[in-house]
């Protein structure tokens, strides 16, 4: 069995079979393939003894193991996964979990113009990056500074329950695994499964 599924993750088949389904769920719900909008934004996850490969610390939660970047659309589906060690920049993670979403077939982008994203990814820099190499547009959206505690913010809480849904899966609530390669194939495995039980 591990050897199917270590073939599949070498040759892309996993995230294949993910978006295709990604996009029959969006044809399901009467959406085109391709969304407008997506949502990136990171979760620091501890990783399991043993796994010393891409394991970092995360001063800003006093996290040691590994850091998930996702971009989702509107419905909270995956679009593409980045995980690395969770010492990694937010800007720096970003930009390579961007260059994965140019990667996706050019049905599943062609309308993708806006990426919202939280104040971890300011900066000018970071910015006119995603737009000269993207050609999109990235606002960010920040927390009112009087504000205490958790608050929902306008189209940030799309990927926040993304994560909500991949920490009900037991094998994502702590990195367990020795490649981040292997995280990323288990993130939409977790998401497969999840558009499966829609999907039925």
């Amino acid at each position: 069995m591990y050897t199917y599924f270590r073939n599949w993750r070498k040759d892309g088949t996993w995230q294949h079979i993910h978006d295709r389904m990604r996009e029959w769920y969006r044809i399901e719900q009467g959406r085109q393939t391709s969304p407008s909008e997506a949502v990136i934004d990171s979760q620091s996850v501890k990783s399991a003894a043993g796994v010393n490969d891409a394991v970092g610390y995360d001063a800003g939660k006093q996290i040691k193991g590994r850091k998930r970047f996702l971009a989702v659309e509107t419905l909270g589906l995956v679009m593409a996964v980045f995980v690395t060690a969770a010492s990694t920049p937010e800007r720096d993670g970003a930009k390579t979990l961007l260059q994965r979403v140019t990667a996706l077939e050019p049905r599943s982008i062609q309308r993708l113009v806006t990426i919202w994203a939280d104040g971890g990814f300011r900066g000018e820099n970071f910015l006119r990056w995603v737009m000269d190499t993207c050609r999109w547009v990235v606002p960010v959206m920040l927390r009112p500074k009087q504000t205490k505690g958790f608050q929902v913010l306008k189209k940030r809480w799309v990927v926040e329950r993304t994560f909500g849904w991949l920490m009900h899966c037991r094998r994502l609530v702590r990195d367990y695994e020795q490649l981040p390669e292997t995280s990323e194939t288990f993130i939409y495995l977790a998401m497969i499964r999840i558009m499966v039980r829609r999907l039925a």
